[in-house]
């Protein structure tokens, strides 16, 4: 994977510790780490990536909810 694949499967968890939400960064961290090992067949890995999204996007809707 090239650097930019990485950073792409990284923004679930750099957006989960934005929102500082505790709950939210391990599953983050998880699909990021299955986004980077499922690499090589690309229709899990968006899969993984789109649920650590998701996650993420929730937690950053309640961060700023509480702003």
């Amino acid at each position: 994977m090239s650097i930019l694949q990485i950073s792409i499967a990284a923004m679930p968890l750099l957006l989960s510790l934005v929102s500082r939400s505790s709950k939210a960064i391990a599953p983050c961290l998880l699909a990021s780490i299955f986004t980077v090992l499922l690499g090589d067949e690309p229709h899990r890995a968006v899969m993984a990536w789109c649920v650590g999204t998701l996650i993420a996007a929730v937690a950053m809707r309640e961060w700023l909810r509480t702003i």
